[in-house]
């Protein structure tokens, strides 16, 4: 018989998981520690290392209040004097000390050697694991550095901007010490249209100054120091660089209309934009533009692919906890065959996403050296933030249904982890644009397409119906003429491949039942389908010792 209860008291409370946190993300990830070693980042892995553990704990516990407490914008003070400032909450700005210091903007700019973005790389799936709203700014400083580094009139921004300093300080540039930038790409009219922009540049006397006059729909980061925007020149559509203060001191003329009530990422603001006769520098040649950020796309596709998969383990990872700790009809829901199933699937789906965004931020590390690795990535990057970020929202609803009601509620991560799951499939171009890009890949650029067979080829001699897949897409891309219908078919067929591949060649436990579940079709089409005989105590053991 129960003790009775304390006065006052209904009930006890009981069969409830421990708390999920602290928890180290670098220890508990099997797949990612051996990805950093594996793709050439093992020099920093101590780095890594520290900073999963600092990610599973201050940063994990801040980023409920960063995204509990949304930015306000400012658009005047109390004198009725226009400041265009947006307020956030100190754990915003908290995460970007942190992030910056510990390499997450910066790190493969500041130590440019083999391996550096495959640090970073993972540097940026443990944070985004933490809190993704903040993400988007050090994804944006990070691949601006990209361009900027082009002119040499801009070299203090590029480097201020790679520094692992953060100062939130609404100063001119020559008084910080680092920086942050954000974007300004599309319009109301245009989207990912942007050759349909119609923000004018107008030159000033000066070589490569102008004033912008025009409008953004999504003005990304709006407390930013700096901003790539494009705009309509003389000569075409051209990028420039846009600062938030002039190196006098006095603000820029441009206007914060409205901060974006988005479905997620609400620790991080997105606004609306005018520029009123702003001052701008252009960077690289009038009518370029496209052709200039160019140099952002690998970078800020390949974060992308590391936030879904970071959004898939953190998910995961909940779900499985809550499965070890909970007990329902007598027994661990983990006792349970169809939670099994649900769970090795997922874990699966976790793995093969966190390894193919490492190898394709080795490819991305690579390219400046390695023309094969270079022709590699331009297609791998469309491939896979189709395909990962595509898979993200409908695995984060799997792992959140797990969790029952509890997944449902704003005290757990999940809530968070499904809102912002469908961002990253639209930024950056969205799944169409991804597909069309594969397909021009396909039929101009020889090099992608005999690095993407080159790829696939490795492993054909691992799994017979790995190997018959891989003989069926060959004669599909044979026979050319791929319509644009077909686009997503194919791009999904090729990407699958990839990860199959992928893990054949590193002797992954979870290979062969990726083949046989991904590849030759023994899958429905929800999670928890797998079939056959799936050790699913040893593979989720792994995924989550």
């Amino acid at each position: 018989m129960s003790p009775p209860l304390p006065p006052f008291e209904t009930h006890t409370v009981e069969n409830q998981p421990p708390p999920f946190e602290p928890r180290d993300l670098w220890r508990d990830d099997v797949v990612l520690r051996d990805a950093v070693e594996r793709e050439g980042a093992g020099e920093f892995a101590a780095r890594v290392a520290a900073y999963g553990a600092l990610a599973g704990d201050e940063l994990y516990r801040i980023g409920f209040d960063a995204n509990r407490d949304r930015p306000r914008l400012r658009s005047h003070d109390r004198h009725g004097q226009r400041i265009d400032s947006v307020e956030f909450h100190p754990a915003y700005h908290r995460l970007l000390e942190v992030a910056k210091q510990h390499g997450v903007a910066g790190l493969s700019w500041q130590l440019p050697r083999p391996g550096a973005h495959v640090a970073r790389a993972a540097l940026s799936y443990l944070h985004h694991q933490a809190e993704a709203g903040t993400s988007c700014p050090l994804t944006m400083t990070h691949a601006a550095v990209a361009v900027l580094r082009r002119d040499p009139a801009l070299r203090e921004w590029a480097d201020k901007a790679a520094a692992p300093h953060y100062d939130p300080r609404d100063l001119p540039i020559q008084a910080k010490t680092g920086l942050t930038v954000g974007m300004g790409m599309t319009e109301k009219q245009g989207g990912s249209d942007v050759r349909a922009n119609t923000t004018m540049a107008t030159p000033l006397g000066a070589a490569g100054e102008y004033r912008l006059v025009g409008h953004k729909w999504f003005f990304s980061a709006p407390m930013s120091d700096g901003f790539l925007v494009l705009a309509q020149a003389p000569g075409g559509l051209s990028c420039f660089l846009l600062p938030r203060r002039l190196a006098e001191g006095e603000r820029n003329a441009f206007r914060l209309l409205r901060l974006k009530d988005k479905l997620g990422d609400w620790s991080n603001a997105s606004s609306e934009v005018e520029f009123c006769g702003s001052w701008a520098r252009r960077v690289g040649e009038e009518g370029r533009g496209v052709a200039t950020i160019i140099g952002m796309v690998m970078l800020t596709r390949l974060d992308c692919m590391l936030g879904a998969a970071a959004q898939m383990r953190m998910a995961f990872a909940h779900a499985l906890h809550h499965a070890r700790h909970r007990r329902s009809f007598g027994k661990p829901l983990l006792a349970h065959a169809l939670m099994r199933n649900v769970l090795t699937d997922l874990a699966i789906e976790s793995e093969a996403a966190t390894a193919f965004a490492l190898r394709v931020a080795r490819a991305v590390d690579a390219a400046e050296r390695d023309p094969a690795e270079a022709a590699f990535a331009r297609v791998a990057t469309a491939l896979g933030k189709y395909w990962l970020c595509k898979r993200a929202p409908a695995f984060v609803n799997e792992a959140q249904e797990c969790l029952g009601g509890a997944g449902y509620v704003e005290e757990s991560i999940l809530p968070r982890l499904y809102r912002q799951a469908p961002l990253n499939s639209i930024w950056e171009g969205s799944g169409n644009i991804q597909c069309l890009d594969v397909l021009r890949a396909l039929d101009r650029d020889a090099e992608g397409g005999a690095a993407l067979l080159n790829e696939l080829d490795g492993a054909v001699d691992l799994d017979p119906r790995y190997a018959d897949a891989v003989t069926a897409l060959r004669q599909r891309l044979a026979a050319g003429g791929i319509e644009e219908f077909d686009g997503r078919a194919i791009a999904e067929q090729l990407v699958l491949a990839l990860q199959a591949a992928l893990l054949l060649r590193t002797r992954s436990p979870v290979a062969a039942t990726f083949v046989a579940s991904r590849v030759a079709g023994a899958h429905g089409l929800a999670f928890g389908t797998l079939r056959g005989d799936v050790d699913s105590a040893a593979t989720l053991q792994r995924a989550l010792p």
